[in-house]
């Protein structure tokens, strides 16, 4: 049987965690006020006729595909590396802000700017399957 003592430092990844959803939210924000201004009424996912409105609305989607696989690697990743989790976590979310931002520009090759979040993502990969390593006792 293995034990995992959650460190204290462990509250790092927690507020990284809270404070994505409230940049999950702010992209939805976004998409709805862009839902407004354009005149996109629901259930319309995507506009037919205006592609601004479409790079808001795939922003806050692309964001949804992926979050649910960034939050199990932040919260599993931070359990042996808090610290290091939750600069990982952080520099996801900012990518995501910069992902959205280069995005809501209406030139969609702009989304690129938040590439960088992908060190992130990739650093909370590694985190993980150290964990999964080390509790199998492989190490």
């Amino acid at each position: 049987m293995v034990s995992i003592l959650v460190p204290k430092e462990y509250g790092y990844v927690v507020l990284v965690a809270v404070g994505s959803t409230f940049m999950v939210m702010w992209k939805g924000i976004k998409v709805g006020a862009a839902r407004k201004k354009y005149n996109v009424a629901y259930p319309t996912m995507y506009s037919p006729t205006n592609d601004l409105f479409n790079c808001y609305q795939r922003a806050h989607q692309n964001t949804l595909e992926n979050y649910p696989q960034f939050l199990t690697l932040l919260l599993l990743g931070g359990l042996q590396h808090p610290v290091v989790a939750a600069v990982a976590g952080t520099t996801w979310c900012l990518g995501r802000i910069a992902y959205a931002r280069g995005y809501y520009s209406g030139d969609p090759s702009k989304r690129m700017q938040g590439g960088f979040g992908y060190f992130g993502l990739f650093t909370l990969v590694g985190l993980t399957v150290k964990l999964g390593i080390n509790t199998l006792g492989w190490m």
